[in-house]
């Protein structure tokens, strides 16, 4: 029995360690990586918190090195997705049932143990299994997944005490009740925090989850489960199912108890989800949620009255960190012809000094993309701007896959606007650059706001109030997440809650109490303390 109406702390963002020579956070993060490399471990699915091995196994390999396997993964077959479903069943009831602040304690304290203790493993594993230079893994599965947890716990609180009005002869109470059935999450490669929070947020509110990880980042996902099972997650919860996508499509995206799908991917693969959702609707035991956070084809746009300097880092920061595997990664830019000869001095000093190779070189800036797909699909954008006469590579185009998947920051020029690098989505270190003459500012704009399907980040550049407000609103649509004189990468959990509308996903604002109401079902109870004895109204007695 809960006698008391608890707060929880107001959260502040996870500081970012710098890992400086010397730093005692570097020394530990170095240890582990050592450590991580030394075992080939065996990773089970986690269902109804028990270890399953199917024997259907498969390798992960370190993108920077992809002779040296880190571990094996077990894959979930139909079989599996379906004891998967049966184990969130019966984890739901005993779930929904413990009291909200139990359910926050766990989250809280996994927040704990990922910003502490778990902080050199978690970080050391996303650097190893996803190629991510130290900085890029601290900030993500470090401090990102730790603001999730304790934000999300925050906005909880909130929701829960959102009431309505009463008067005084009745009392009106809401409950956030939990969708009925279970909810999938299916997670990408890129980053380790997406990974943990797409499972954890509708579980935080009641539900219990299948949690199908990206294959390419089962590693680091495997570590955010275990720290939740440290923390005290119980079993059914959340089920950890490594599996392939006709499986996941034919067992659980057409399961009856089927209740919410929270997914971050290709449009491609979101629009197939929703159209399997919309062919089987009549099948399921309520209208299944589905949030999802896609694809990008993410604009800088400047204007002449800019600070170059700022420009040239931002292009360069926006594009080529991570590799360019972000959603929000600048991957075409919209530069003033009399700022080009000033901008391309710049960016030349500053690209010499980049380096690219193993992250665990801390000098190296850029590390290796995911895997063999990957590096195929981004060298040969490269290949056709290369072979292309609108198109050509002002900077980079080199890269090498004999002991990784290495591709050097590229930068296209291209002097049409509708050029294929400037449409689709790369996915890579890789970034076009149109350049629009001064006096076609609007028309520019327009270009830059209808050239993309897609809606998620972009930026503006200018010193100019006028010319800002201006280009605001020619591009009012085109982004969900808009930055003003800065690089459109790097939202923050609790400052730029993230996600874009157009094909770039529901817009559903992870890092905000919007997502979480995605997961609950609202009942209203109306209790009236003085009931009517009467049918009668007063209107009635009209002679």
């Amino acid at each position: 029995m809960t006698n008391g109406i608890f707060n929880v702390r107001t959260p502040v963002n996870e500081p970012v360690l710098g890992y400086a020579p010397g730093s005692r956070e570097k020394a530990a993060l170095k240890d582990e990586l050592k450590r991580l490399k030394q075992t080939v471990i065996e990773i089970p699915l986690l269902i109804g918190g028990r270890e399953v091995k199917t024997n259907n196994i498969r390798e992960i390999r370190i993108p920077h090195n992809h002779a040296h396997i880190l571990a094996r993964y077990h894959l979930a077959g139909e079989k599996e997705l379906e004891m998967a479903a049966e184990a969130a069943r019966e984890a739901k009831e005993a779930w929904m049932q413990l009291d909200w602040h139990d359910r926050a304690a766990i989250f809280l304290k996994a927040a704990e143990l990922i910003s502490g203790p778990r902080r050199a493993t978690i970080n050391a594993a996303t650097m190893l299994g996803q190629s991510k230079n130290v900085r890029e893994a601290e900030i993500d599965a470090a401090c990102e997944l730790a603001d999730f947890l304790r934000f999300n716990t925050y906005y909880m609180r909130e929701i829960y005490q959102d009431q309505p009005n009463s008067i005084t002869t009745e009392w009106n109470r809401i409950e956030y009740r939990p969708l009925e059935g279970f909810v999938l999450a299916i997670t990408p490669f890129n980053f380790t925090s997406i990974g943990g929070n797409l499972p954890i947020t509708p579980a935080m509110v009641g539900n219990t989850v299948i949690w199908k990880p990206s294959n390419n980042a089962v590693y680091s996902n495997y570590i955010v489960m275990k720290i939740l099972e440290e923390a005290g997650l119980p079993a059914g919860v959340i089920n950890f199912a490594p599996s392939r996508g006709a499986d996941v499509d034919r067992v659980l995206i057409q399961h009856e108890d089927l209740a919410g799908v929270h997914f971050t991917g290709s449009s491609a693969v979101f629009e197939s989800i929703w159209s399997t959702i919309g062919s089987n609707i009549r099948k399921y035991k309520s209208f299944p949620r589905i949030v999802g956070e896609t694809g990008g084809k993410d604009f800088i746009f400047a204007h002449n009255s800019c600070d170059p300097d700022a420009l040239a880092a931002a292009l360069i920061r926006g594009a080529f960190e991570y590799q360019g595997q972000k959603c929000s990664a600048a991957s075409r830019a919209y530069i003033p012809t009399s700022m080009w000869e000033g901008l391309k001095a710049k960016l030349t000093a500053e690209l010499k000094t980049i380096k690219v190779g193993d992250i665990e070189n801390f000098t190296n800036y850029l590390g290796a993309v995911i895997d063999k797909r990957a590096f195929d699909k981004i060298t040969g954008y490269i290949e056709y701007a290369r072979n292309s006469e609108d198109a050509e590579i002002f900077w980079g185009g080199t890269f090498d896959d004999a002991k990784g998947y290495f591709i050097d920051p590229t930068i296209i020029l291209t002097t049409d606007p509708k050029f294929r690098t400037m449409e689709e989505e790369i996915f890579g270190p890789v970034l076009t650059i149109y350049l629009y003459e001064d006096d076609k500012l609007e028309e520019t704009l327009e270009l830059c706001d209808q050239t993309s399907p897609y809606g998620l980040t972009g930026s503006i550049f200018a010193r100019d109030r006028e010319a800002l407000k201006k280009m605001d609103k020619a591009l009012y649509f085109a982004a969900g997440n808009f930055y003003i004189n800065d690089k459109p990468t790097g939202a923050v959990v609790g400052q730029q809650p993230f996600g874009g509308a157009r094909k770039s996903g529901t817009n559903d604002k992870a890092g905000s109490k919007l997502n979480l109401l995605r997961w609950v079902s609202v009942r209203n109870t109306k209790e009236n303390f003085l009931p009517a004895a009467d049918y009668r109204y007063d209107f009635l007695k009209e002679k």
